[in-house]
């Protein structure tokens, strides 16, 4: 298939025909239709054509995909931003590392920041690490369970640099967040601790600490 008629099939109304597309685009790759695919993640709503889009760019050389994706990081459409992020993890070239940028790790698109620190943890030089791991720590207490999750993941992943910034927050004010990081410590000591035992049992622990303190206060 030429590349004129590939470009098309990216944007055909059958996503069977996209998938198809991108497969083809993958197994030959063209660089001219770097920016076809890039453009189409952005926009794509079936989960299986977005898998094999990401493939396809994996395909190219980084050089050539690593900075149409930087550039895609700037998109005003959350997806967009999602897709580009998920696929420079996928890339896993490191130079793409000063895109990862603070406003993407506190994106205000839960899915967005939830790729952004997952991608983070992948690119990030092991000089960033304890930097990496005091951003990520402000988000304790953010979103639903996946997003708790995913974000406990991303710290946990960053091994011992994790500990210092987990103690900090475990002091913390919110008893949301003191909660998030004790369940994130727990799967930090023990990996394979389920996720909402360590929560239930973080939220018991802090529950417990501040009834003691409103004890102890009242003895005064």
């Amino acid at each position: 298939m030429d590349t004129q008629r590939l470009r098309a099939a990216l944007d055909a109304g059958d996503p069977a025909i996209r998938l198809r597309a991108a497969l083809a685009i993958g197994t030959r790759p063209d660089a001219c239709l770097v920016d076809a695919l890039v453009t189409r993640c952005g926009v794509e709503p079936d989960f299986f054509v977005r898998d094999m889009l990401t493939w396809a760019l994996t395909r190219f050389p980084p050089d050539v995909t690593v900075p149409r994706l930087r550039a895609e990081l700037g998109a005003a459409h959350a997806p967009a931003r999602g897709q580009a992020l998920h696929t420079l993890s996928k890339i896993g070239d490191r130079s793409a590392w000063p895109a990862i940028t603070r406003s993407l790790l506190h994106d205000p698109d839960d899915e967005v920041a939830r790729t952004a620190w997952r991608t983070a943890v992948v690119l990030v030089p092991d000089g960033e690490r304890a930097a990496l791991a005091a951003e990520l720590a402000a988000e304790f207490g953010r979103g639903d369970r996946d997003v708790r999750l995913s974000l406990s993941r991303a710290i946990v992943a960053l091994d011992d640099v994790a500990e210092p910034v987990l103690a900090a927050a475990m002091a913390h004010p919110d008893p949301a967040v003191r909660a998030h990081a004790r369940a994130t410590e727990r799967l930090l000591q023990d990996p394979d601790a389920g996720f909402d035992l360590s929560v239930h049992e973080a939220t018991r622990a802090v529950a417990l600490d501040h009834t003691r303190r409103e004890a102890a206060g009242a003895d005064r």
